[in-house]
């Protein structure tokens, strides 16, 4: 499946670009997140655990950064493993440009899943995937504006705009997903998150 979006974000271009390539921001800010590690300045990998109706399993997955153009844009590939729980992999194109006092970040992303979490249905993956979704803008909008502490349920201060391409029924076996949202706004852990977590 084909997705593309764009989320406003209201800080500074460069503010949040730095963030979206900071693993502490990121491994604080993905829920379910254990840990990101930076490998290189253009790898990465991390380790989430979250659940998709019965289905709950950690997943350790590895991003790949490419066409780096700070702090405007660049290119993330990558794939992730959930043992008998599934595995996926996928990429996305993202950019971000700024608009007033807010930046806004566009991506264009595709993400196939496999295993137990490809049978659990499309709607329930895209339920969880956008609460996951909500969850991290609302952190990641907290983060950038200074609070210590936000409500998990809080709205970001963020506007989102999403349009998937490909509306066909997913296959049993590998389905896609939007799940490169997160990865992909999560900067170089975005399709990680995308891939790791399968959803949205």
């Amino acid at each position: 499946m084909d997705m593309n979006g764009e989320y406003r974000i209201a800080a500074s271009q460069q503010v949040v670009w730095d963030a979206l390539n900071d693993p502490e921001v990121l491994r604080a800010c993905i829920p379910g997140c254990e840990t990101v590690e930076k490998v290189s300045d253009t790898e990465f990998t991390a380790k989430v655990t979250f659940k998709v109706g019965p289905v709950k399993a950690k997943f350790t997955g590895d991003v790949t950064l490419s066409d780096i153009n700070p702090p405007d844009s660049y290119t993330i590939s990558g794939s992730g493993k959930g043992g008998a729980a599934g595995f996926g992999k996928g990429g996305a194109q993202v950019s971000l440009k700024t608009d007033g006092d807010e930046t806004v970040l566009t991506y264009t992303a595709n993400a196939s899943v496999g295993g137990k979490l490809a049978q659990v249905g499309q709607r329930l993956i895209d339920s969880t995937s956008k609460k996951l979704a909500a969850e991290f803008f609302s952190s990641f909008a907290a983060h950038l504006s200074g609070d210590a502490e936000v409500e998990q349920d809080a709205p970001a201060n963020v506007q989102e705009k999403s349009a998937t391409q490909d509306k066909k029924e997913p296959d049993a076996g590998a389905t896609s997903s939007q799940s490169t949202l997160p990865w992909i706004i999560a900067g170089a852990s975005v399709v990680l998150l995308a891939v790791c977590y399968f959803t949205r």
